[in-house]
């Protein structure tokens, strides 16, 4: 039976376990989107997880969501993450950075631009902002001839990426950011090729993962999905069938994994499994909700099929995760206030589990 302590070869990558540190925001990057030592700290600490996948990293500054996150648009941001890389390969780690383009959820208190979508359809709830949490504005559509240069944007990040000491990347196609925009049937009210039909609709995320794939190659890039999900107000009709066609085209192009989101019921998850030739990496609760991902989670989706396994907070607060899990010692809980505060109190101040004779 296959445990979250098995290798696991990922393409050219050989995980010495199965335990995936997933894609958490904690803005404590520094001003023009740099990464920062306290950063280099973080990750490092967390290095003996089989496959740590960055927090949101913005591909130009009209991609960027929130302030305090960081970039790989500007040489000095590529400089800035060398750190970080070196930091966790020095610990024995493998390190991915997921490219995030916010699309309609920024402000242009944060970016000093108008956001763009697939169309003038504002998010649903307060974007953060330097000044605090303010309503979504209203987001420019972007012309067709503008569609590709954002796909782009992915591929030129990617490349940047790879130039600054990181494994892969994984595009963030989930959570009602830009890609996923795009695949709703309603922040997505377009008629031209990248609207309306399910093929259209899809047209923009493979674009945006064939730009990863053309600028580092498909056993560098994956892909996070959040099927069925309502984040920032993205809805989407089909589900079943919009994903099954959207993993179809992106089979092809033989990408390092797919990284679901549990946003769709279990069936409809167990079908993508299906689908889905390649690795899979399996977030197993819903992100954000009331449940915190642990050893019983983990193990029921490795017995339907999942390759590996993310885990969010459970990593924030146990940078010894792994071997907590290993040995089933207590999982130390987590202090939402510190989540976006800055500073390193809730970020580098967590221990490894302290032994008593």
């Amino acid at each position: 039976m296959t445990t979250l302590f098995d290798r696991h070869q990922l393409a050219e990558l050989t995980l010495p376990n199965r335990v995936v540190m997933a894609p958490m925001t904690r803005v404590r990057a520094a001003a023009g989107g740099l990464a920062t030592p306290s950063m280099a700290a973080y990750y490092a600490q967390r290095a003996t997880a089989g496959l740590i996948v960055s927090e949101g990293v913005q591909p130009s500054l009209i991609g960027q969501s929130n302030p305090g996150t960081p970039g790989l648009h500007t040489d000095e941001q590529v400089a800035s993450w060398r750190q970080v890389t070196s930091a966790v390969h020095a610990n024995g780690g493998r390190i991915f950075a997921q490219i995030m383009h916010g699309g309609r959820v920024s402000h242009p208190d944060t970016t000093g631009l108008q956001p763009v979508g697939p169309s003038a359809v504002a998010a649903v709830g307060d974007v953060f902002t330097p000044g605090g949490p303010l309503p979504a504005p209203l987001p420019r559509a972007l012309e067709t001839s503008e569609v590709p240069e954002q796909a782009q944007s992915y591929g030129r990040a990617a490349r940047r990426a790879l130039d600054a000491g990181f494994d892969g990347v994984e595009l963030h196609g989930a959570n009602g950011y830009l890609i996923s925009q795009f695949l709703s049937s309603n922040a997505n009210l377009r008629t031209d090729r990248y609207g309306g039909s399910r093929s259209n609709r899809i047209r923009f995320a493979v674009e945006a993962v064939q730009a990863a794939v053309d600028a580092v190659g498909a056993s560098r890039t994956g892909i996070r999905l959040s099927p069925g999900a309502n984040f920032w107000g993205v809805q989407e009709r089909d589900v079943p069938e919009l994903y099954a066609e959207l993993l179809a085209e992106l089979a092809g192009l033989g990408l390092a994994y797919i990284h679901l989101e549990a946003t769709a019921d279990e069936t409809v998850l167990v079908e993508l499994r299906r689908a889905w030739p390649g690795t899979l990496i399996m977030n197993p609760v819903l992100p954000m909700g009331p449940k915190q991902v642990g050893l019983a989670e983990a193990e029921r989706w490795l017995g339907l099929g999942a390759e590996l396994i993310s885990f969010g907070r459970a990593f924030i607060a146990n940078p010894d995760l792994v071997e907590r899990l290993r040995t089933r010692l207590p999982i130390a809980p987590v202090d939402e206030a510190t989540y976006y505060q800055g500073g390193d109190t809730g970020y580098l101040t967590y221990p490894a589990y302290q032994y008593t004779a």
